[in-house]
């Protein structure tokens, strides 16, 4: 095992972990206790929940409150946790509580796992990430017991409140709420300002990356001073939800959006742009929102969070990249630049492996998909980009879907959870080509 172990790279070590706690939870869940008819789970549904939760998507394919237990219901919260935070975040921690030494690799695979910039100071930032991350949950929890206490009872008041904040900091999107019917989500809470306003917070934070906590928490509110990163990821996750709440209240006004007084249809236009992103509540029926609506959600879905944060897609910072290099070779530009700073050729070499590799699995996914059974393009897409960007909002048919295409969907939540260049650089290993560059030769583009 030792062999095996310094034989294999950085990459490698962030996908064996997710794949081990994976098949972990799978066998936890399918025991009789987990259920709450206490009949053992099939090896297939356990699968699919265990990955979604540990890859914090959200798509179900048995309601959370109707077919497990509060054992279940621990387990898959457990693993929501550490899919959150990372597991190898958690490992740092147990070492730290052991009074463990801190290896080098150990320190390497952990700035893998966080996306961080540099290895220096990545053990003190762990710590912050633990410390930020129980902060947040508690404070979320507390609010939501306030709610929850009140309509169920002292003691399901508290479990719901830390189930949910937890679900909803680390962007998982599983909810208890199934006995007023299953798959519900958050639909009875949408006119409720305390919960939606408490869960769309802890979606922004969990989603805004650990990197972006660690300048906030030094520099405060000097926005000159913020590192390049924050800036680019804190602008457009603002515009992001700003102009998805704005389409959506367009796109929805005399659809599901129809009825509900105004204060009502600008809540749940800001929740659904806000949980469109990577988290997976929904406080209107997400099946039942008009092609248009469907689209914008698609594109919340592929973008997703921001780096090093517990939110999946393709990131904020990828989108920002992207575009300006776009722009700047448009505008013949001397180099890329956003905030007065030039952005790196790594950078937009990356963003551009990323953007390509997510579209060609979502395609990939989708055509096969398709060829299993003959649903709506639009909805096997939903599902698609849904999975891909571990967002867990459903059209409705995940649950109906065969055997090869869960497989899929499963496939898709485990890439869109580690990172499908992460995925795909697992797959290299150490191999290395030869330094040797092939003649030049023109070719005609556009």
């Amino acid at each position: 095992m030792t062999v095996i172990y310094k034989k294999m790279t950085q990459t490698q070590m962030i996908v064996v972990g997710y794949l081990l706690l994976i098949l972990l939870g799978s066998i936890l869940l399918m025991l009789p206790v987990s259920s709450r008819d206490g009949n053992m789970t099939s090896f297939a549904d356990a699968l699919f929940t265990s990955t979604s939760a540990s890859c914090v998507t959200g798509l179900v394919v048995q309601d959370t409150y109707l077919h497990w237990s509060f054992f279940g219901q621990l387990i898959i919260l457990i693993l929501i946790q550490i899919g959150g935070m990372g597991f190898m975040t958690i490992g740092v921690c147990v070492a730290i509580l052991l009074r463990r030494k801190i290896g080098l690799k150990v320190r390497g695979i952990l700035q893998e796992s966080i996306n961080s910039i540099q290895i220096g100071g990545i053990v003190k930032l762990t710590k912050k990430i633990i410390k930020g991350t129980l902060f947040f949950e508690s404070i979320g929890a507390v609010l939501l017991m306030i709610r929850f206490i009140p309509e169920f009872g002292i003691g399901r008041g508290i479990w719901y409140g830390i189930f949910h904040s937890i679900s909803a900091f680390c962007n998982a999107g599983f909810d208890l709420m199934g006995e007023n019917g299953a798959y519900q989500s958050l639909i009875r809470y949408s006119d409720d300002w305390l919960v939606n306003t408490v869960i769309m917070l802890l979606i922004i934070i969990g989603g805004i990356g650990f990197l972006v906590w660690d300048d906030l928490s030094v520099k405060k509110f000097q926005w000159k001073k913020y590192h390049l990163h924050t800036k680019i990821v804190l602008s457009t996750t603002g515009f992001l939800i700003i102009g998805g709440a704005v389409l959506f209240l367009i796109l929805e006004k005399n659809n599901v959006l129809a009825g509900m007084p105004v204060k009502e249809q600008i809540l749940c236009s800001l929740f659904h742009s806000v949980t469109a992103r990577t988290a997976g509540f929904n406080t209107t029926d997400t099946g039942a929102l008009t092609e248009g609506s469907k689209l914008v959600t698609m594109i919340l879905m592929f973008i997703g969070g921001s780096p090093g944060s517990t939110a999946g897609g393709i990131k904020t910072t990828t989108v920002v990249v992207l575009i300006v290099f776009v722009r700047a070779n448009l505008m013949e530009a001397a180099g890329c630049n956003v905030f007065n700073r030039r952005l790196d050729e790594t950078a937009i070499r990356k963003a551009s492996v990323v953007m390509c590799t997510n579209l060609f699995l979502i395609l990939t996914g989708t055509i096969f998909m398709e060829i299993m059974q003959p649903f709506s393009l639009a909805d096997v897409m939903f599902e698609v980009f849904s999975a891909m960007g571990t967002v867990g909002m459903s059209a409705g048919i995940t649950r109906d879907v065969c055997m090869a295409s869960r497989m899929v969907l499963v496939f898709l939540m485990f890439c869109g959870r580690i990172g499908s260049l992460t995925f795909a650089l697992s797959l290299k290993g150490h191999r290395h080509e030869a330094p040797i560059r092939k003649p030049v030769e023109e070719i005609t583009i556009g």
